[in-house]
């Protein structure tokens, strides 16, 4: 069987739900020896396989290269970083991805917002929990339950309610 990117970025996302992050960069390296081009669904898959392995700053820092090498991305990568910078109260780092995101023109979605307004929520930030949710409504972003009860924690953990 001959390796393609699609096959190696299967392997990956199996990695990822078995928590083998390691596994999964050392698969990235198979890609670079093949010469396989990687592409966002490589990239959002080794993000996943950090976050679910506690090491969401791995995957920050694949994130981070990727915008500094303006390797293109889409909203699932951001939403993958995101989600691996909320599990740890990282709201700083995912405020600036945020921005990254912003600046590409990107969209960003319903878990790109939910994520952030936790991570925030998570840090005792909830004023800012809850400018992420007026940005929400005024970028007419859909929101749903996740989002209205991270704002309604937030402002509850801050004594705002």
């Amino acid at each position: 069987v001959e390796l393609d990117t699609f096959s190696v970025n299967a392997a990956i996302s199996a990695c990822g739900k078995g928590a083998g992050w390691e596994q999964a960069l050392r698969l990235v390296g198979v890609m670079a020896q093949k010469m396989l081009q990687s592409n966002a669904t490589t990239f959002s898959a080794i993000i996943n396989a950090c976050d679910r392995g506690s090491q969401w700053d791995q995957g920050l820092l694949l994130f981070t290269e990727m915008a500094q090498n303006k390797i293109e991305y889409d909203t699932i990568v951001c939403n993958a970083a995101i989600s691996a910078c909320e599990q740890s109260g990282e709201w700083e780092k995912v405020l600036q991805m945020l921005r990254l995101t912003k600046q590409r023109e990107m969209d960003l979605d319903t878990i790109s917002y939910s994520s952030a307004m936790s991570a925030c929520e998570k840090g005792g930030e909830w004023e800012k929990a809850l400018q992420l949710f007026c940005e929400m409504v005024q970028s007419r972003v859909d929101r749903n339950t996740v989002s209205f009860n991270v704002a309604i924690s937030a402002c509850e953990k801050g004594g705002e309610w």
